[in-house]
């Protein structure tokens, strides 16, 4: 698991790049920085447990890198 000193100060992540991705021929792994699956993933954020996400496009959602910070920080504490 990634710490939250590894993250840029800011910008955004994309879901990929927060739960992880496996491996696949066209692609390397990407590491999760916080490791749930996305369906627990995406309840969090419904229930409110998880930071809102921002539409960034038509196909692209986002979550800005101070929120995700927090809420590593957070669990941690």
């Amino acid at each position: 698991m990634h710490t939250s000193s590894t993250l840029p100060e800011t910008g955004y992540l994309r879901l990929s790049q927060i739960v992880g991705k496996p491996a696949t021929d066209n692609s390397p792994a990407i590491p999760a920085i916080y490791p749930v699956c996305k369906s627990t993933w995406w309840a969090g954020v419904k229930a409110g447990r998880y930071p809102q996400p921002v539409k960034l496009g038509t196909r692209i959602t986002a979550w800005r890198v101070e929120q995700i910070r927090e809420l590593i920080e957070r669990g941690a504490a």
